[in-house]
């Protein structure tokens, strides 16, 4: 097996899944001849074709609505939003259409759709290229949100998204784009959406992230002594709220971390589940590290903005010690 990063595990997958069904179109700026503003489809236009890794205009709105147009008529496009601010112009073609087509049609037609977005901050980008849109998506009926946090599951959650005859937003994490590595096998396999991964297991606490967070997280929590089980999203909606509940049963203790501002964020949703389905289990308070309701402050401020080690642990102290 290789050992690979996000890019090029997104990559692998997007040329195997085009190698085998030639229906997988992709559409975006400077995807073609660029090879996309981060390179993750590099090389693609030259094996496929320029009617199958199309260049587009400067139009956020034209390449989705495009793409569902494409996606109701037989085809499985892929469209790239080169970043995660940029998808604010679309969202009345992903709300209005994309996510309504099932239920308007009574299920005569789908939106076999997938839309990747570079999103998150950590990079010292400008404004509107760090955004943390998650939990807006989410709150869409019809449509899927899936967030990788690694290169294996970057891989494997890219091609269940192909392949689900749903609309799919794919967020990619920017700040650990090319940070984390790990093996990535070469033959086709799935991840299968709508369910968490229980990064380490443990009885003490139960930490959940998402994204360029998990990592941060994991390397916080490698500073204390507790035996916490950390547990990967991975699929933002639908929610795998069974491991999250079964989880919390076991530890009662919870801290969630997201980079998202904080209000009605995705961590208040999980907080929500898990008073409906285990509060008698907890033994303190659930708590929330996240980003602030603010806009996505320019990059000399961004280090006081992402959830730090600091903060994380401030969060894990405050439950074990309630």
């Amino acid at each position: 097996m290789a050992i690979l990063n996000i890019v090029q595990a997104i990559n692998l997958a997007l040329k195997q899944e085009m190698k085998k069904d030639k229906t997988i179109i992709l559409l975006g700026e400077d995807i073609g001849k660029n090879g996309g503003v981060f390179r993750v489809t590099d090389g693609l236009q030259k094996l496929y074709g320029e009617e199958r890794v199309v260049d587009t205009p400067l139009s956020e709105i034209g390449i989705v609505g495009s793409a569902i147009g494409m996606a109701v008529n037989g085809l499985r496009p892929v469209a790239e939003i080169e970043f995660s601010g940029f998808l604010y112009s679309p969202f009345d073609q992903i709300i209005s259409h994309a996510g309504r087509l099932r239920t308007r049609s009574r299920g005569r037609f789908s939106c076999p759709l997938v839309i990747r977005v570079p999103y998150g901050g950590g990079i010292r980008g400008l404004e509107l290229h760090c955004e943390s849109p998650e939990a807006i998506l989410a709150h869409t009926p019809g449509i899927k949100v899936v967030v990788p946090s690694g290169p294996y599951d970057a891989k494997g959650l890219l091609i269940s998204a192909i392949r689900d005859p749903d609309p799919v937003i794919f967020l990619e994490p920017l700040r650990t784009y090319r940070v984390v590595k790990e093996e990535v096998p070469e033959k086709e396999y799935t991840v299968p959406l709508g369910k968490a991964n229980i990064v380490k297991e443990g009885t003490e606490l139960t930490v959940i992230s998402w994204g360029a967070m998990l990592k941060y997280t994991q390397e916080a929590l490698s500073k204390t002594n507790y035996k916490a089980e950390i547990i990967d999203l991975r699929t933002i909606s639908p929610v795998d709220t069974e491991t999250i509940v079964n989880s919390v049963k076991k530890t009662g203790r919870c801290v969630i971390v997201h980079e998202a501002p904080r209000t009605c964020g995705l961590a208040a949703e999980l907080i929500a589940q898990i008073n409906e389905k285990a509060l008698l289990n907890l033994e303190a308070p659930v708590e929330r590290v996240t980003g602030f309701d603010v806009p996505y402050p320019l990059y000399k401020l961004e280090g006081y903005y992402l959830p730090d080690e600091k903060r994380i642990l401030r969060a894990v102290e405050k439950v074990m010690k309630f």
